[in-house]
């Protein structure tokens, strides 16, 4: 008798495939498999068909997609490659949970935290990607509530983006702190007062340009050992600040200084940087607190 008209046992099935006898009677009694008769004696009999299927099914399981999938495609309901794309992206999804969590070990057994640092870096690597973000998500929305977004600060906001699918350490160690600042409700008021002082009007580009002249000029004097209320203070100043800008918006922009010269601040942007990537810049905290004390000594 050929293959193509022999009917097998469960037995042969299983000597046949290498499956196990529970295995085929389960996918069997699921309907993946269904017998193609019974013997007189009431024993489930399968043709080279179902033979087929059985390895089928086998190769599928091995790849990790359920009975259901399988039953799908055993149907012709999908294909095999549309089902292994799905596949493909949940592996991908499950490696970049299993990174970082080897990453957040990896951490762990470096630092050697205290054990409230171990609970806090173990519940941030619990989280999904999708609940990650909305942590993030929770934090723009309430630092940008009833503000209209021009672009620019559409740019900053998305800069706060979550940890990476894929961390350093020091992406770990910089979302373990931007986790504890985010949830500082002294921080977030800061913070959204440096939103809404520079919310009336495009001042971004502005806020670079005089960034980067506070920190070359001012950090030069710094390093000079120039003191801000000194005369060559009062020429640094000159060089930073237009001399003939009224007194009243001198003092606006004393103001909006001390408000940008905020460690916490400052911190909050290093730790994005980092997030993101990107190389931090140096403190702007030293030379912010010159230009200050040298706008409050000149008027």
């Amino acid at each position: 008798m050929s293959d193509s008209t022999e009917l097998f046992t469960i037995g042969g099935i299983a000597r046949r495939t290498g499956l196990s006898v529970h295995t085929i009677r389960f996918w069997s009694d699921s309907g993946v498999v269904p017998p193609t008769g019974r013997s007189t004696g009431g024993y489930r009999l399968y043709d080279a068909a179902a033979v087929a299927r059985f390895d089928l099914v086998r190769t599928l399981r091995e790849l990790g997609i359920g009975l259901e999938a399988v039953q799908e495609i055993l149907a012709r309901r999908v294909t095999v490659a549309e089902v292994a794309r799905t596949h493909v992206l949940a592996l991908d999804a499950e490696i970049r949970t299993l990174k970082l969590r080897r990453t957040v070990l990896d951490t762990i057994a470096k630092r050697g935290g205290t054990t409230e640092e171990t609970l806090m870096t173990h519940k941030l690597a619990q989280l999904s990607a999708r609940e990650r973000q909305q942590v993030i998500d929770d934090f723009v929305d309430g630092l940008f509530a009833g503000i209209d977004l021009d672009d620019d600060a559409m740019v900053v906001a998305g800069w706060m983006r979550e940890l990476p699918d894929d961390p350093t350490l020091g992406q770990v160690d910089a979302w373990i702190e931007l986790g504890e600042l985010v949830a500082d409700d002294d921080f977030q008021r800061r913070l959204r007062r440096i939103v809404l002082s520079g919310s009336s009007e495009p001042r971004f580009e502005d806020g670079f340009d005089l960034r980067r002249q506070v920190l070359e000029k001012a950090g030069r004097a710094l390093a000079d050992g120039i003191a801000p209320e000194s005369a060559e203070g009062r020429r640094v100043l000159s060089r930073i600040v237009e001399p003939r800008l009224p007194a009243e918006e001198r003092a606006e922009l004393r103001d909006r200084l001390r408000i940008l010269a905020d460690a916490q601040v400052e911190r909050y942007w290093q730790l994005l940087s980092t997030l993101n990537g990107r190389e931090s810049s140096p403190s702007v905290i030293p030379a912010f607190d010159w230009v200050i004390a040298a706008l409050h000594a000149h008027g």
